[in-house]
């Protein structure tokens, strides 16, 4: 008989699995009506404040120090306000399963960063992963039906710069004194984030419809990116982090992508190509050599 602890766990896998893959189609649907840096803005600055909300109500936290609360402002700006823009940004011009496909591959560069940083050959299997890494993104972009407008590079572009922002974030969070409470540090980062991308919206000048305007299909889309997507998933995800080893939790990295390329061939009839599997097969087993490699850590883009 399956006890209430291996339920909860087996739910919080299903959670991370299929709500972050459905997180590009969401994203999509509410593209079609409210620009990139608006939506990111809004998802984290709600997000962020219900889980501040939720912190201070499950216990009272520790006030983060100066240095904590500036670390925590800084990984909020690479991973929200960059990073994760950035990747929904891209949805502009590229498919969500192509997007989805290409962020799996963050491991893959936070690696090669470390490598760049420490001066430290990574291990031979980690090597090895990147070198499937590569070849697959390569035989992913060189489709002309998938990647040939000029666009449609800009995409792969925004896709690349977003998981520079999320790497540089992820190193330096890795050496950086962040706040104990990982409720208080997730809120504030998504808070820090929601509100930089609010700066940058209004700095670039993104035109938002009246809320009157939006359809039900719009709202309901943020919504889930909010409550589900931003909220309940991170939560699931810290859940595993402290219950299950670091190689099983990040089995998400592997799932996200499929889940996001089926959601989208059905929902959007996007193109899925036979060399598309093949570049898959080829990044995700890449993956799972850096993640399985010894003394590598990563933290997913979302």
């Amino acid at each position: 008989m399956i006890n209430n602890k291996s339920t909860l766990i087996l739910i919080c896998f299903g959670i991370t699995y299929f709500v972050w893959g459905a997180t590009y189609l969401f994203s999509a649907i509410a593209l079609e009506q409210i620009p990139a840096f608006t939506l990111c803005g809004w998802r984290y600055l709600a997000a962020g404040g219900i889980t501040l909300l939720v912190s201070a109500l499950m216990a009272k936290p520790k006030m983060p120090s100066f240095i904590e609360l500036r670390n925590a402002t800084i990984a909020g700006c690479l991973f929200m306000g960059l990073g994760a823009t950035g990747a929904i940004w891209a949805l502009y011009y590229l498919d969500t399963g192509l997007t989805a496909l290409i962020i799996a591959g963050e491991p893959l560069v936070i690696l090669l960063m470390l490598w760049l940083v420490d001066k430290e050959r990574p291990p031979t299997r980690a090597f090895l992963g990147v070198i499937l890494g590569i070849v697959g993104m390569y035989l992913l972009v060189s489709q002309d039906n998938l990647v040939s407008s000029a666009n449609q590079w800009k995409g792969v572009v925004i896709i690349l710069l977003s998981m520079l922002a999320w790497g540089s974030g992820s190193i330096f969070v890795s050496r950086s004194p962040l706040p104990k409470s990982q409720l208080l540090n997730s809120g504030l980062q998504m808070l820090v984030g929601g509100l930089f991308s609010i700066i940058v919206s209004l700095l670039i000048g993104e035109e938002v419809l009246a809320y009157s305007d939006y359809t039900n299909t719009t709202i309901v889309a943020v919504i889930f990116l909010i409550v589900f997507g931003s909220v309940i998933a991170f939560t699931a995800f810290n859940y595993l982090l402290q219950n299950v080893s670091t190689e099983k939790v990040v089995t998400n990295t592997y799932v996200n992508p499929i889940v996001a390329m089926l959601l989208g061939y059905y929902f959007l009839e996007e193109l899925v190509t036979g060399l598309s599997i093949i570049a898959a097969v080829l990044m995700l087993t890449g993956v799972f050599f850096v993640n399985t490699s010894k003394g590598t850590k990563k933290k997913p883009q979302t």
